[in-house]
């Protein structure tokens, strides 16, 4: 059991500005099958690296276009389920609008894969159905745009909220063992220790 990240480049678009990013694919599982998260921008890359392994599914730690554009590519392909937290389907409309996803993500739900269980925390903020996967098997937890490397992720734009964000990566994050690797959307690994310091005490 062990994650591979796959890095793939496009971009990413909201309240009418478009920019240039890399993401982070990140394939969960074994030599035989993987749990995809969030299949950004190119299927044919992350097709490639799941390398006809079989793909339990296709999850999205939130709605936002860069994170979901080749999902629906990469689930026909496959045979995969698309899973996504219904609080972001407005988001998923407007890029996929005549393709609903197969499943909804929802808090405490947990996906099997290579024998090993990935529970679904629901941490609202970056967006309103934001959600990361909890490995503890991997000591490790799958972060989307909620949590990086120096802090918590961008809440400066629509279906957003800075202290709903502060909230959740307290509540549901720095709770985790402080040894937790934490696998970003975007950019470096981190662990919950060393982000504690970057993430403001509620008042």
């Amino acid at each position: 059991m062990r994650a591979e990240r796959v890095v793939t480049s496009g971009t990413f678009s909201l309240d009418g500005e478009t920019f240039d990013v890399d993401n982070n694919v990140w394939l969960v599982g074994d030599d035989d099958e993987v749990l995809v998260v969030d299949a950004a921008h190119d299927a044919a890359a992350v097709l490639a690296a799941v390398a006809g392994r079989r793909v339990t599914a296709v999850v999205c730690t939130h709605g936002h276009d860069d994170h979901i554009r080749a999902a629906p590519a990469l689930a026909e392909a496959t045979g995969a389920p698309v899973l996504l937290h219904p609080a972001d389907r407005e988001l998923w409309d407007t890029v996929h609008p005549g393709r609903a996803p197969d499943g909804d993500l929802r808090d405490g739900q947990r996906l099997l894969v290579a024998g090993v269980r990935a529970r679904v925390l629901h941490t609202p903020g970056h967006t309103w159905g934001s959600c990361v996967l909890h490995v503890p098997f991997l000591d490790a937890v799958f972060t989307g745009d909620t949590l990086f490397h120096g802090g918590p992720g961008a809440t400066g734009r629509s279906f957003s909220d800075r202290p709903t964000i502060l909230a959740s990566i307290r509540e549901r994050l720095l709770t985790l063992p402080g040894g937790t690797v934490v696998h970003t959307g975007h950019g470096d690994d981190t662990t919950i220790a060393a982000e504690r310091p970057h993430v403001p005490a509620a008042v």
